[in-house]
């Protein structure tokens, strides 16, 4: 393995960039697809967006998502094809040619030309596709681009015909009327769906409006109440609820005499009375409502059904023989109104029903629709003719104030839906149109949703069951230009109709080559009649489809189903896998369900992630304009796709919930997941690096089935724990639950970091032996390739920068970590180890905390640790292998494991006076009483029945507080110990100084700062040095002592000892030097110096018969020596050399250990090992 920067070095954006690179040099993702071809197939189907915009966090979200699943999925075994998609159609790119080319209406286009206006459609829907490319390809989704599909392609468009043909031929498909909303700025009709995504708060006005009753005695007026005047010129009903009872009232000032519903009475207007004076004359003074009106008489609303009434307006007069009576129906409701609702049939859908149901308008297409395309009045209504209807209110309502109509006028602020296009506000409004008879097929859609399996589940069974429930049909035509065109030809006379299924159906028909679908290419063909010549030829409809209608027909148009792909299509529906977010509850997700079950009677898909909205920091919706938000460059720019990614996907929104963008959030991941993780690695690789340096053979990692079989806890811990991370990715990933994987992954190496790295220090840096160094070193390995492989689809980038370091000490490894399988659980899982490891580090949690409640900092050593547990399992473990790491991670001297949870605590039960108060009353006192008077014994048996019963009330665990407080052991004081728990295992520290422990806390000071040194002169953890320590006390004797009696500490937390400064080479090169004082009153130096050949110059003289000189010029030309290859020769002389090159001197052997030594620290030890 090659060295690698320290983590403040390590840039995750600039590593980004160069895998990108290598993964195109290689061509990985074409590489992956090749590579499991033979594999089972994986159908993803990916929703198409439009890419007349820019990609946004939404975008980004989704494609990590998307990515995650796929690629988890290709590391499972199946061949996932990825192909991205692009809706091309439809109302957001004709908004924009429209915006561009200032057309107003639909006369402007014809003008223009519909191919010329086309060609300007197809020349912007593909504007941003390099950008589009250029984030998704950045984030690290694996998708293919090259061969994308667009639903403008000519065979995406014979695959749409051939669907609606289908729905045709099984009585699908119909063509009426029918009220829908309708966008004035885009000139069209809006799916259920689409008007539903946008509703504003706005201001309206109301108004009453008088319709005489004719022929009624007592010269009575309907009354109805309206938020649109605009619709009153095309008034023809009005409707009342039969069941609801009407009153005849007379307003005792005016005499005008109104018919309302009893309960809405109040909605008429209330005379103020003047306060008369003596005199007769008014007083101006402050008037009083007074009792206006006098009730004439009450009547059922079913007796006023076909009353007669006077129009307002005559511009529908000739309807006069059907029309304007009343009508009943129970959609009038008496919560608003006058009970008395007023119909326009072309602007109500519950107006147009109800008049067809009592026989003012027929089915067919010959209803009068009074607003054009536009959203003007047309000529029939002279007065306002080719007025905006918005527009016209106020005139409106003058001009029923001014036929002495009006009886009040108002506004008021309602929730009003408006274009998600333009941001006009819409009307409804009938409009012809076809339709898919979605109501037909409810039940089956009903069924098909239980076959699917969503995440959130809740999404399907409350809000897309729902949209389900009441769904309508669906009007899936368009009065325009940019579209795939209806594939319906019809004879003048309208009795003859054919549906075209397919381009050579067309050919065969009409003898036109067929090049193009869209209008401007076929719209001039035409069939001749099968009746014969007479009969003409029959011409295309004009309308497009609904864009909704493509993309519900992606599964099959994308693959130009079924004219080609056939087996690989019906061998794999429904997909796999779709994922989009909420808003497609009532958009994709519902055109996917409708055409599948339509066409097969079988859901479209099997899986569905359905995710939330993000939203900007501040919780409003992301805006350009508002610049609330960083851009997505930015943010990979500065902290990595991985780092972004991650954030995402470790949020609410996974769980179709909102979730505030923050940009520190990114930074966090990366401060808290990345750098730690990429820090376990880099120890790693130094310490393996470490073994060629100190010339041992290089690393290689030991085989996994030996060392499922190490001795050491630690070792055995994490092996079962990566056991049982894959156990949970894999159950969690099939289940498509990606929000619990991130946090038990985060987990993991949270894990691996803090208990496995940090525990295992001195056995990873060799301290204790070749052997075990190198079994600890290949654990570490395993486990961080497992991770590596188990986060593949989360961080492809990280991943793979970690795999191609890893993977070059091992023979036979793939080449990138995403061609690699995902990995099985092997071995054996001990859950045993595994919760008292857990255990463990809550132990030592709970008495750090309860250090830093006393100000005992952990450089002080502690007597003694009691771990209270009923689990003997868990106490042996804490007692036995697990006892060296609690100890020296909590400097105390020594543990005691206990199993009676009462031995140090009280346990005391209160009543929950907030649950029993209102329960018991008066008996509170006596049951309050008894409770506190509980033995320990009593609460015992309680907690474990479950209830009691007090003074004849039987209590429940809700009932009563049980605490559990600390008891010291006796002859304690308070203050000498403590404890902490957290309700399931407490721990007990004694607090009380011991001397006999002074010196442990000097000799753990002295090795901190001797550390801190190291980290400041930037000395890399492999790095070798020799640490000489020099008193400045005029008394040595104390840190002499100290030094002799902590020497195996120091020792063993330095990794080498530590040298007196009197042993210091003169040639030593010194690499840092600080002086400390007052340290538990002690002043000493620390030096840091490269190893440094070290000489026994009495020995040394020996071969020379004490030629001083000699001996002199032999340690000049030992030191001008290169350390390595003189360590080398040694080795390769057994520890012996032969010195007989240098001029003057006679040539003798040198032998390592007796002469010359490589360090002074092995001087130093041979030294104490001769005196002893």
């Amino acid at each position: 393995m090659e060295d690698v920067s320290e983590g403040k070095d390590f840039s995750f954006p600039s590593q980004e960039e160069k895998i990108l690179a290598w993964w195109d040099e290689i061509s990985a993702f074409k590489t992956q697809l090749e590579r499991t071809k033979h594999f089972p197939e994986y159908i993803f189907y990916d929703g198409p967006p439009f890419a007349t915009g820019l990609p946004h966090y939404g975008h980004i979200l989704a494609g990590t998502i998307k990515d995650i699943v796929t690629r988890y999925q290709s590391m499972t075994g199946h061949h996932v094809t990825r192909r991205f998609g692009w809706d091309c159609h439809g109302l957001p790119v004709e908004h924009e040619i429209d915006q561009k080319l200032g057309i107003k209406s639909r006369e402007d286009v014809i003008k223009m030309g519909i191919g010329n206006y086309n060609e300007e459609c197809r020349g912007i829907v593909q504007r941003y596709v390099g950008e589009w490319e250029k984030t998704v390809r950045r984030v690290g989704r694996w998708i293919d681009f090259e061969n994308d599909y667009k639903t403008m392609d000519l065979k995406f468009m014979e695959s749409v015909w051939w669907v609606f043909a289908q729905l045709f031929k099984k009585g699908l498909v119909y063509k009426g009327f029918k009220v829908m909303p309708y966008s004035t700025g885009c000139k069209t009709p809006l799916s259920n769906f689409e008007a539903n995504s946008n509703y504003k708060e706005v201001p309206d006005p109301e108004m009453l409006v008088t319709f005489p009753v004719i022929d009624d005695p007592d010269g009575a007026s309907f009354v109805a109440w309206t938020t649109t005047p605009w619709t009153l010129p095309s008034n023809l009903a009005l409707c009342v609820n039969a069941k609801f009872f009407y009153v005849k009232v007379r307003n005792k000032f005016t005499g005008k005499v109104y018919v309302v519903a009893e309960s809405r009475l109040s909605e008429l207007p209330v005379e103020k009375a003047k306060k008369a004076l003596s005199d007769g004359k008014s007083s101006t003074a402050k008037s009083k409502n007074v009792e206006t009106y006098e009730v004439l008489d009450k009547f059922p609303g079913a007796s006023l059904v076909d009353r007669k009434y006077v129009p307002l307006f005559d511009y529908f007069s000739d309807f006069s023989h059907v029309a304007f009576r009343v009508v009943a129906d129970d959609y009038v409701k008496d919560d608003s109104g006058t009970g008395i609702v007023h119909c326009a049939p072309a602007f109500g859908e519950d107006d147009y029903r109800v008049c067809m149901k009592y026989g003012i308008i027929s089915k067919g297409e010959n209803l009068v629709v009074a607003v054009d395309d536009d959203g003007c009045f047309t000529e029939r209504v002279v007065d306002f003719s080719k007025r905006y209807v918005k527009d016209a209110d106020k005139d409106i309502i003058q001009a029923v104030k001014e036929k002495d109509r009006l009886v009040k006028s108002g506004s008021f602020t309602h929730s009003y839906p408006f274009c998600w296009r333009s941001d006009t506000p819409l009307i409804y409004r009938a409009v012809p149109s076809w339709f898919v008879a979605v109501e037909k097929i409810k039940d089956q859609l009903l069924e098909n949703n239980k076959q699917t399996y969503w995440v959130p589940d809740f999404v399907k069974e409350k809000r897309f069951h729902n949209w389900l429930e009441n769904a309508k049909d669906w009007a899936i035509s368009r009065s325009r230009f940019w579209g795939t065109p209806l594939p319906l030809w019809t004879s003048e006379d309208g009795e003859e109709i054919v549906v075209i299924d397919s381009v050579e159906k067309l050919e065969e028909l009409s003898g036109a080559h067929v090049a193009d679908l869209h209008r401007h290419k076929i719209d001039h063909i035409t069939i001749p009649s099968s009746r014969g010549p007479k009969f003409g030829v029959l011409r295309r409809v004009e309308d497009v489809f609904d864009c909704w209608f493509e993309s519900g027909s992606m599964p099959y148009a994308y693959i130009h189903y079924p004219f080609e792909n056939t087996e690989l299509f019906e061998n794999n529906f429904p997909g796999h896998f779709v994922a989009e977010g909420l808003d497609q509850t009532r958009g994709w997700f519902y055109t996917l369900m409708v055409l599948s079950t339509a066409l097969f009677g079988k859901p479209a898909f099997r899986n569905l992630i359905c995710n939330g909205l993000v939203l900007a920091e501040d919780g409003k919706k992301m805006s350009k304009r508002l610049k609330n938000y960083p851009a997505p460059a930015e943010v990979i720019d500065e902290y990595g796709a991985d780092a972004l990614r991650l954030y995402i996907i470790n949020s609410p929104v996974v769980r179709a919930e909102p979730m505030r963008f923050k940009k520190e959030g990114v930074y966090g991941v990366v401060k808290d997941v990345f750098l730690p993780w990429y820090n376990a690695y880099r120890f790693l690789v130094q310490n393996a690096k470490r073994l060629e340096v100190e010339g041992s053979a290089p690393f290689t990692p030991v085989n996994q089935q030996v060392l499922q079989s190490s001795s050491n806890v630690i070792d055995q811990w994490i092996n079962s724990a990566t056991q049982s991370l894959v156990h949970f990715v894999r159950q969690e990933m099939d289940s498509y639950r990606l929000y619990t994987v991130v946090p038990y992954l985060l987990k993991f190496l949270d894990n691996l970091t803090n208990i496995y790295v940090r525990f295992n220090r001195k056995r990873l840096k060799g301290r204790t032996g070749d052997s075990d160094c190198r079994t600890a070193l290949s654990t570490l390995y395993y486990v961080l390739l497992t991770a590596c492989k188990s986060m593949a689809p989360f961080t492809p980038f990280f991943t793979e920068v970690l795999y191609q370091n890893l993977r070059k000490v091992t023979d036979g490894s793939e080449q990138s970590i995403h061609f690699c399988s995902f990995p099985e659980v092997e071995g054996k899982r001990d859950e045993r180890i595994e919760e008292s490891v857990n255990r463990m580090m809550i132990v030592i949690d709970l008495a750090r905390n309860i250090r830093e409640r006393h100000n005992k900092p952990l450089k002080m050593p502690l007597k003694e640790i009691v771990v209270v547990h009923p689990d003997e399992d868990f106490l042996e473990d804490i007692a036995g292998k697990l006892k060296e790491y609690v100890l020296e991670e909590l400097n105390v001297r020594s543990l005691v494991p206990c199993s009676d949870t009462l031995k140090y605590a009280t346990l005391r039960a209160e009543p929950d006076f907030s649950v029993l108060g209102k329960k018991l009353g008066k008996s509170m006192g006596v049951v309050a009483k008894e409770v506190k008077a509980l033995s320990t014994q009593d609460i015992l048996s309680f907690e474990k029945a479950g209830e009691i019963t007090i003074a004849g009330h039987v209590l429940k665990l809700s009932d009563i507080k049980v605490t559990r407080e600390f008891k010291p052991p006796s002859g304690v004081k308070v203050e000498e110990v403590d404890a902490k728990g957290d309700g399931d295992v407490l721990v007990v520290l004694d607090l009380r100084a011991d001397e006999s422990l002074f010196e442990a806390g000097v000799a753990r000071e002295i090795v901190n700062r001797i550390q801190k040194l190291r980290k400041k002169s930037a000395l890399e953890p492999t790095d070798l040095v020799e640490v000489y320590f020099k008193s400045l006390d005029e008394d040595e004797s104390n840190s002499r002592e100290l030094l002799e009696s902590q020497e195996e500490y120091i020792k063993e937390s330095l990794g080498s000892p530590l040298l007196p400064y009197s042993v210091l080479p003169p040639h030593a090169v010194i690499l840092a030097e600080e002086s400390f004082h007052g340290v538990s009153n002690l002043s000493f130096s620390i030096i840091l110096t490269r190893p440094a050949l070290a000489f026994d110059t009495d020995a040394i003289l020996v071969p020379y018969n004490g030629n001083a000189s000699f001996a002199q010029g032999l340690k000049t030309y030992l030191l001008m020596r290169d350390a390595h290859n003189l360590k080398a020769e040694f080795q390769r002389g057994d520890g012996k050399i032969k010195v007989g090159c240098v001029e003057g001197l006679p040539p003798v052997e040198v032998v390592l250990g007796k002469h010359v030594f490589l360090s002074a620290s092995d001087y130093f030890s041979t030294q104490k090992v001769t005196q002893q």
